[in-house]
């Protein structure tokens, strides 16, 4: 299994622990990337909506240099990953449109015929990889720990877009995974929703509130930690737990896990190589259950 590598903005910058973990976890699964080192921006949120064509060119430009390697395209952020989606989407819609950024990309020598396949890991684990062929790789089950899923908006809508018409069983993906490396996935309403940072430079107090609601809600059903497969969720559901404690009235101590480290403890990757002494909120606790395993 080869991909194209696209790690995002997050993973190279604001959390590389991220990217770290997720070169581990592929190399001990057989996974080959070849890193997109010149790709650039999706251009997610202020961009994407000021200047929507330069954004499509952007990503029209990586997804060029994935099918000019003639492979597939992986992320590993579920921002990333929508936002591909959806611009893939148009691009292979309207073939004028199309031809109008490609002339954008004819001064690299670049031009997108519309056949990049974009995944992201959390697809790659389960449609490519397999669940059996990961459960085969596990060297430390994890016993009896809870693990609250957090999906991320972008992996899961528009839904059209990334394939659960054809495929409802991605709406899972993230628990049965959780399931398959021996831990309990925990059910509660917050797992699919918006983490709150997409506001937060608008809306501080609604962002805040967002982002504590769904820790207290995993917290109170008993659940040890958080795992998310989107960089962007983990820097702010991570981050802002102290403030997001304020904004609901409770403590919060949630550690908050990118889905990479998780699969890497699994796999009998150290924690400390896998990042886990980065985060914000402290994992000791939890590194301590994992050594127990």
């Amino acid at each position: 299994m080869k991909y194209a590598f696209y790690p995002g903005c997050v993973a190279k910058g604001g959390a590389p622990e991220l990217y770290d973990s997720t070169m581990l976890v592929t190399q001990a699964l057989g996974i080959e990337l070849e890193e997109l080192t010149g790709a650039s921006c999706t251009g997610a949120g202020v961009l994407s909506e000021r200047n929507p064509e330069l954004a499509d060119t952007l990503n029209a430009r990586t997804f060029a240099m994935a099918e000019k390697l003639g492979l597939p395209l992986m992320n590993v952020c579920s921002t990333c990953h929508g936002v591909m989606s959806q611009a893939n989407a148009r691009l292979k819609k309207d073939p004028a449109y199309l031809a109008r950024v490609n002339k954008h990309l004819a001064p690299e020598g670049l031009q997108y015929q519309g056949t990049t396949e974009i995944k992201h890991l959390l697809w790659v684990l389960m449609e490519d990889v397999g669940l059996d062929a990961i459960k085969a790789k596990i060297t430390k089950p994890l016993g009896d720990l809870k693990a609250a899923p957090f999906y991320g908006c972008y992996i899961v809508r528009p839904s059209w877009v990334l394939g659960y018409d054809e495929m409802p069983q991605r709406k899972r993906y993230l628990e049965d995974l959780i399931e398959a490396l021996g831990a309990e996935s925990v059910e509660y309403s917050g797992k699919d929703k918006c983490c709150g940072f997409p506001i937060f430079t608008m809306n501080r107090d609604n962002s805040l509130k967002m982002t504590g609601t769904h820790l207290l809600e995993a917290q109170d059903k008993g659940a040890d930690f958080m795992v998310t497969p989107c960089p962007l969720c983990h820097l702010n559901l991570d981050g802002s737990q102290v403030e997001a404690s304020n904004a609901v009235k409770a403590h919060l101590d949630m550690p908050v896990l990118h889905l990479s480290q998780l699969v890497g403890v699994a796999l009998g990757i150290q924690p400390q190589a896998l990042g886990l002494g980065k985060n914000m909120v402290n994992t000791r606790r939890l590194v301590e259950q994992f050594a127990k395993l």
